[in-house]
């Protein structure tokens, strides 16, 4: 038999609507920039995992994991409020990140490129370079 409560307790992760990989888009931004600073992949596990650490969780389609954003790098996030869109289909995590990198690149945002230039000479500029000693080990 079912245990109702345990079922009212997680009954906000049913309202997510999940792809057919049990995954939800997870935007993060910088409560006090606003900066858009990355776009990754949650299950139900790593959203449920946020929401009792404090800490961004998401899942690796790489790896095929957990991924406790900072652990490896130091640059935790700690989210702040977890909002869900209109259609339940993209999750947003408003960040204060631990550490001014983000991004696996060694920016503080993996939107660092802008569409420039019109027709034949549009191309994608660099705004942002890395961040100064940041190195694979710190990412």
């Amino acid at each position: 038999m079912s245990n109702p409560s345990v079922q009212t307790a997680f009954a906000w992760l049913d309202q997510v609507a999940w792809n057919d990989d049990g995954l939800v888009a997870a935007i993060a931004q910088e409560v006090g920039s606003c900066d858009v600073l990355m776009l990754a992949w949650m299950n139900r596990e790593a959203l449920s995992e946020t929401l009792a650490r404090g800490e961004a969780v998401y899942w690796s389609r790489s790896r095929q994991q957990l991924w406790h954003k900072g652990d490896t790098s130091g640059h935790f996030q700690k989210v702040c409020e977890i909002r869900l869109d209109c259609d339940g289909d993209a999750v947003l995590l408003r960040v204060e990140q631990i550490g001014r990198i983000a991004c696996h690149t060694g920016r503080h945002s993996c939107f660092y490129r802008r569409l420039a230039g019109e027709g034949d000479a549009a191309h994608w500029a660099e705004l942002e370079a890395p961040i100064a000693g940041a190195d694979k080990e710190t990412r």
